[in-house]
Formats: C-alpha cells, sequence, structure tokens
C-alpha cells in the first residue's frame, strides 16, 4: 500500500484570508439530499425543482359569501329597480356544484371558496342582496339551509355584475405544468404553504446541517453560575450557537471544555455522532495551554490523504490563528477558532457561515456587502500586510466604527450590524473614505 503524502502544514507561512477560505469551501460539499415530511422540511434547501400537478385554484369559485347569476339578469339592476330572482339551491366550500345549474332569471347562494355552479357567470355579494328577506339590502347571509331542496325561494339583487365578477378563475395562481419552486430555494413557511396547496406531502431536500459548538478554556464559567478568581463567562460558545442557527444549522452547544487534551479528544469523539460539521473555539495560538491545537494537530486517518487538521496564521485581524481539516472515520469537518470573542465571531462569519451555508446545498453562501462612506471622528488605522474587519453600524449609505480594533470588546459587538472591510495594503482610511461594508442582518 502507498504511503499518503503528507498534508503541508500551514505553521509556517502567512495564508491570505481568500486562502484560507478557498480551502473550506473546496473540502465542504452539500449533504446528500433526503425526502422529508414538509413539517420537517422548513429552513431546507430543495433539491429539485417542483412543477404543478394540479391548477391552484383548481376550479373556479367565488370570492365572496353571496350569489352566483348570470350577468344579463343583474344588468341595471338598482336598489329602485332592483333584480327579482329565483333562489335554486344552496353552493358551500368542499361541495360539488355539478348537479346544480343556474338558468335565466335563476341564482344560487354561494360561500366563499365554493365552486361556481353550472350557468352562472358571476358573483354577487350578498351586501348587494336582500338576502331573501325582502327587507332591504343585508349585510350578511343568513344561516345555511338544511338541505338544497329547501334553498329556496327569491333574491333581489340591487347592484349590477359584470362577467366574472368576484369570481377567482381556475389556475389564476398558478397552471397545472407551471414551474411552482425553483431547485435551490430556502423552504420558508410560504414556500411550505405552496407546496401544500399543489398536494405535496413530501419534497426532497438537503437537510440542514447538524453543526456542534464547543468552547475551551479551563477559565470559562457557565452563565448562571459564581465566577472566581481569574474565571469568565463563556460567551463564544452562546455566540456562535446562535450564529449557526441564523445560518440556517441545526445546532447543538456543548459547555466549556478545560484545557486538558486528552478530555477534549474524548469531548469531540463523543460528538462526532451528531455533526456534519464541529466548531471549536480557543485554544489554537501559540500558548502553553493552547489545547485544540495540542490535541488536534496529530489527528488524522492514516488511510486517506488530506485528513487531519492544518493550524494556520492569517492575515487578517481579529483572527490570525486559525485550523481547519476533517476529523473522525466520516471525515467530519472541523473548523477551530480563536477564542477572543470578536476574534471568534469574524471567524465564524468569515469562514464557518459559508460552510455551512455549503453544506445545505446553498449557492450564494456570503454575507451581502456594499460600498459605504466612512463617518468617523479620525482617520481608521490597519496593520500593514492585515485584512482588518472593525464593527461598525450602517445606515442611509454611510458606515460608522463602533468600539475599538480590541478583540476582547464583546459589548461594542452587540451594537455592530456590519463589518468594516480594510484592505491589506492600507494603513490609513480617512472620514468621508467609499469602503467595503459587510452586512451582518
Amino acid at each position: 500500500m502507498s504511503t499518503a503524502a503528507p498534508r503541508p502544514t500551514g505553521q509556517d507561512r502567512l495564508w491570505s484570508v481568500d486562502e484560507h477560505l478557498e480551502d473550506i469551501l473546496a473540502t465542504v460539499r452539500p449533504l446528500e439530499p433526503i425526502e422529508l415530511q414538509l413539517p420537517d422540511a422548513q429552513g431546507c434547501v430543495l433539491v429539485d425543482d417542483v412543477t404543478v400537478p394540479v391548477s391552484l385554484p383548481p376550479f373556479d369559485n367565488s370570492s365572496m359569501d353571496g350569489y352566483a347569476v348570470r350577468v344579463a339578469d343583474v344588468a341595471g339592476a338598482s336598489e329602485e329597480f332592483p333584480a327579482a330572482l329565483e333562489v335554486v339551491g344552496d353552493v358551500a366550500a368542499g361541495q360539488a356544484a355539478d348537479l346544480l345549474y343556474v338558468g335565466p332569471g335563476q341564482t344560487a347562494r354561494i360561500m366563499t371558496g365554493a365552486p361556481l355552479p353550472n350557468g352562472a357567470e358571476a358573483v354577487v355579494p350578498v351586501e348587494w342582496t336582500d338576502g331573501g328577506l325582502g327587507e332591504g339590502p343585508v349585510s350578511a347571509m343568513r344561516a345555511r339551509s338544511l338541505a338544497p331542496e329547501q334553498a329556496t325561494g327569491h333574491v333581489r339583487v340591487y347592484r349590477p355584475a359584470g362577467a366574472r365578477a368576484h369570481v377567482r378563475a381556475k389556475g389564476s395562481d398558478v397552471k397545472a405544468g407551471d414551474r411552482a419552486l425553483e431547485a435551490g430555494t430556502v423552504l420558508g413557511p410560504p414556500q411550505i404553504a405552496l407546496l401544500a396547496a399543489i398536494g405535496r406531502g413530501t419534497v426532497r431536500v438537503h437537510p440542514r446541517p447538524r453543526v456542534v459548538v464547543m468552547s475551551t478554556g479551563s477559565e470559562l464559567v457557565q452563565p448562571g453560575e459564581e465566577l472566581s478568581a481569574g474565571q469568565i463567562y463563556d460567551s463564544n460558545s452562546f455566540a456562535l450557537t446562535a450564529a449557526a442557527r441564523d445560518a440556517g444549522a441545526i445546532a447543538y452547544r456543548v459547555g466549556a471544555v478545560t484545557d486538558d487534551a486528552e478530555t477534549l479528544r474524548s469531548t469531540i469523539e463523543d460528538q462526532l455522532v451528531r455533526a456534519d460539521l464541529l466548531v471549536t473555539t480557543g485554544g489554537v495560538s501559540v500558548g502553553a495551554y493552547d489545547v485544540v491545537k495540542e490535541a488536534l494537530s496529530y489527528v488524522g486517518d492514516e488511510d486517506e490523504a488530506g485528513s487531519g487538521i492544518d493550524f494556520r496564521k492569517l492575515a487578517m485581524q481579529p483572527g490570525k490563528p486559525q485550523g481547519f481539516g476533517s476529523i473522525g472515520p466520516d471525515h467530519i469537518p472541523l473548523l477551530a477558532l480563536p477564542g477572543n470573542p470578536v476574534s471568534s465571531y469574524v471567524s465564524f462569519e468569515l469562514f464557518v457561515r459559508p460552510a455551512i451555508r455549503t453544506l445545505m446545498g446553498l449557492k450564494n453562501v456570503h454575507r451581502p456587502t456594499t460600498r459605504a462612506r466612512l463617518t468617523a471622528d479620525k482617520a481608521l488605522t490597519s496593520p500593514k500586510g492585515r485584512r482588518q474587519f472593525l464593527r461598525a453600524t450602517h445606515s442611509d449609505g454611510t458606515v460608522r466604527p463602533v468600539g475599538g480594533a480590541g478583540s476582547h470588546l464583546v459589548a461594542a459587538l452587540a451594537h455592530a450590524d456590519a463589518l468594516i472591510v480594510v484592505p491589506e495594503d492600507v494603513e490609513s482610511v480617512e472620514p468621508g473614505t467609499d469602503v467595503e461594508v459587510v452586512l451582518l442582518g
């Protein structure tokens, strides 16, 4: 058996943001399609075009409670000279109208959604009639007749109606053979409604990816517990789990793992059974207790080239230390993000979110970007050779930074809805300059 070439390590070079993202997206593939019941398909991406099997609505039906009439019978009708018509029956929603015929001088009571009976050409709302009571215009329909043969008598109509008035035409929504939804559509409530309306009980989709998020660090304490000296609350796992759900994933949060390589390896192995993507935060830098790097640097599958985790330094700020690769017998993708709150969140937006959207089967996996005019009290500075991402607020074609450049400043992140992008070759940006902006939603 030939020996696989060793995976090239990224520790001896500085990688660009684009190179790292390209490597991630070249490895991640959409999840295999599955057939799901409609309630379970919400948030999933449609694999195939869906064609309408039956027109919607499938028959001409009334959009009002009223009377089905012939146009000629109500032409010229007014309150002074109403049209008097013989009522020959009732048509309710869900009832077939094939046996009912509206002839000259006749009408049938009809309810909203009921099929238009043969011979009828329009519907007059009940408010345009006396409701069969002979006492002038009414505001509502009388109680439904007990049986069609009891729905007799006469009704006066006080206004004319044109052809097809208050009639929903067969196929006026979609026609049989039309394309209802395109492949690649994310199924939200309106799309689920359309699928149900055309009779689809199941649909073939890429499932929502299962993303497991875990933070590392012996200093981390769960919110709600008491802090001891040297401890901080774990915010990263909460932020990234929420971000994964926002991206469309089914996300699971794992409590913070202590700085012990064996414990981390064991925890990751336990989570593989429910993961399509693993995300860790913390422990990827050059410190003595950077447990993720220690635990995963030599993890790989000797039978397949390219497996294992590659740790890199990226030409970006924040988020310089990064890790990416696969783990376990099924080669589950793993992205290792830095531990500072802003670094981890920016890294998620740049690398993890596109990976999740790719797993979902989406074509457009990135946040939208735009150009905006910088408003700031002074020029922005950026380290040479690094692509900087600054938290900001965006409005009406302008963008303003919030907070400083420190990667620990999580309070400012809570007020940001955009990231200002400062290219690698720019060290200073003056107020009034047009800058690239990543919109965070």
